[in-house]
């Protein structure tokens, strides 16, 4: 046997699979078509968001490598939302696109038990018993063979990926990257189910060709903090964004040489983002709209590209440049990308069980856009899972399993292998019923000692937890015994004699007001006083949330066997009996979730999983 595992691909996904599972002490091969554009950020400069900055905080909590690719590489950093809830609030980060994909790189090549090799898989090998086909290893273009236990299969937009700009196509997975031809051919061979989706992205512009005038300026927070809970601080230069809006002139050029997009002229069969639409979706789809908002985003410090975030567009490039020019402060803009679309293939998620291992061949695992997913946060959290999973499969363990009430990660893929997809899927704050809980100051709460008990997170770390653990423990003990003393000014004298743990609770109460009430507390990091208010503040929603947890948790607890025997259930309707076979759920509570099963299929599974699967 050459190698443990094989990762395929070398974008987020690859990256934590490959990095998890050489780890973890298995030889590991990561076969890519580029080394050089390894962690590429291929569109959006940007890491994190809405839900997405929770997923990079539990990748990081996992022992992933996203969390502190970014601390070391961003430009820029804010918490959104935060004039909202917590359960809303996240962190995103401008990244300096080029140092992300180099340190990346370098962080592959420094990991013992993980080799590097530039090809294109475009078969796999495999194994037929009286159990089924198992994975043996992969083929690639040159013809070499290499040999392994386990796969992870993490091609992004890069399998039959074919790029669009007005009537010009070509057979690319990335402007000017080649496809990986040929393997999603071998999986439709091998009786997987294939199709279709399509993203893409704007173009970028040179900065000196730009008046940032004219433009409203997008500045980041004073203070920049760490996506990685091993980091206490980032030090790093802050550059600001800028903010500008179509036009009616704009939405004019776009309406006029409408006929000449390959999405409207039916040459893209796939189906694009709903959340992210190109500006030609925005227009046609939003006609009463007078304008749209447009980032202006820097690439990188030693770059002078600017990204256009919200015009992705696949109209030839001349008309890109003439709509463009009509945005203030890009009147003379110098494009020296143009915007393009990108079509590619990806499986159906369904045939995956939850830890992202294919139900129909053992062995291979997929992970990322491969899965139908859209975004860097969402296909790095399925490759850490991958490889995770690759990892306990070769040891004969059980598979680490994320409940939706435990994380967005764990959210992302029951969503992908319970409901499947037919569009990019993309990670939301409503996709989460539980998200007071999943906040992401809690990932390492919820997650560490989970990865710490498989081997992918140090005794430092999980001492680091507990410690975290313990300063706040003892501040909630400190401001439970400490009054409010009436010398401290008229805004505090209705408190008089209550508890500044008391104080947290009001909505008008900041966590720097108490530090100004207790100075003494200025020797604890403020990420732990900030942590203590929001669990303080919002104490009955997270009480009142964890009932409901618990409720949803009876469910999930019961369990259904691999080889469950629907046929042998009474009363369950046919298209019930079809879906559950195809889903192969393992518990009742992932079965409640498929697709138009019924309240009275659900209640029949109950009984009869309780049973065992007998008559």
């Amino acid at each position: 046997m050459d190698f443990d595992a094989i990762v395929v691909g070398g974008g987020h996904a690859g990256i934590e699979a490959a990095l998890a599972l050489a780890r973890l002490d298995f030889k590991t091969m990561m076969i890519t078509q580029s080394l050089d554009a390894i962690g590429r950020l291929s569109c959006n400069p940007a890491i994190g968001g809405l839900s997405k900055g929770n997923m990079v905080r539990e990748i990081d909590a996992l022992g992933g490598e996203m969390g502190r690719l970014i601390d070391q590489t961003m430009i820029q950093f804010r918490i959104l939302n935060l004039r909202r809830g917590p359960a809303v609030q996240a962190p995103r980060a401008q990244a300096d696109k080029f140092s992300y994909n180099r340190l990346a790189k370098e962080t592959l090549e420094r990991q013992k038990n993980l080799q590097l090799f530039q090809d294109t898989v475009v078969d796999f090998l495999l194994r037929r018993d009286q159990e089924g086909r198992h994975i043996e290893g992969v083929l690639t273009e040159r013809g070499r063979k290499f040999s392994c236990r386990t796969v992870v299969l993490t091609t992004g937009t890069f399998m039959e990926g074919k790029v669009f700009i007005g009537s010009y196509e070509g057979s690319s997975g990335r402007l000017g990257e080649p496809a990986a031809v040929g393997l999603g051919r071998s999986l439709r061979k091998l009786g997987f189910q294939v199709g279709r989706l399509k993203t893409g992205t704007p173009a970028r512009v040179r900065r000196s060709s730009l008046d940032f005038d004219e433009m409203e300026e997008q500045v980041g927070d004073e203070i920049m903090r760490p996506f990685s809970f091993g980091n206490d601080r980032v030090d790093r230069p802050s550059v600001p964004c800028y903010i500008t809006f179509t036009n009616k002139k704009t939405h004019g050029i776009i309406h006029e040489n409408m006929d000449l997009s390959p999405l409207y002229g039916g040459k893209i069969v796939g189906v694009g983002p709903r959340y992210c639409p190109s500006i030609e979706d925005k227009v046609v789809r939003f006609p009463d709209r007078e304008r749209h908002q447009i980032f202006v985003e820097p690439e990188g410090l030693g770059t002078e590209e600017m990204y256009l975030n919200g015009i992705s567009s696949s109209l030839p490039e001349e008309v890109q440049e003439n709509f463009i020019r009509t945005l203030p402060g890009l009147r003379h803009a110098e494009i020296m990308r143009p915007g393009y679309a990108v079509e590619y293939d990806y499986l159906d998620p369904t045939q995956l069980l939850p830890s992202l291992e294919t139900k129909l061949i053992t062995g291979l695992f997929v992970a990322g856009q491969t899965n139908g997913t859209s975004g860097y946060e969402e296909a790095g959290a399925q490759g850490l899972m991958a490889g995770i999973n690759a990892a306990m499969k070769m040891r004969g363990e059980e598979a680490l399993i994320l409940s939706r009430a435990e994380a967005y990660t764990g959210v992302l893929i029951d969503d992908l292998v319970t409901k499947g997809t037919k569009e990019p899927y993309r990670m939301f704050t409503s996709r989460a019923e539980y998200r007071l809980n999943l906040r992401h100051d809690t990932a390492d709460e919820r997650l560490l000692e989970k990865s710490y008990r498989i081997g992918l997170q140090s005794g430092e770390a999980f001492q680091r937890l507990q410690d975290r653990l313990s300063r706040v423990t003892e501040i909630r003990e400190l401001l439970e015994k400490k009054k409010v003393e009436a010398a401290r000014g008229e805004r505090w004298e209705k408190h008089k004699g209550k508890s500044l743990l008391h104080l947290l609770k009001m909505p008008d109460v900041e966590t720097g007001d108490i530090l100004e009430l207790s100075p003494e507390l200025e020797k604890f990091p403020f990420s732990d006083l900030e942590h203590l208010h929001l669990e303080v503040k919002y104490e009955g929603y997270i009480q009142r949330q964890q009932r409901q947890v618990e409720r949803f948790q009876r469910l999930e607890n019961m369990k259904i066997p691999a080889n469950f025997d629907y046929d042998r259930v009474e009363g369950l309707s046919t298209e019930a009996r079809q879906k559950l076979k195809d889903i192969r759920p393992l518990s009742v509570g992932q079965a409640s979730r498929i697709s138009g099963l019924r309240s009275s299929d659900v209640a029949i599974l109950m009984v009869a999983a309780g049973r065992g699967g007998r008559r």
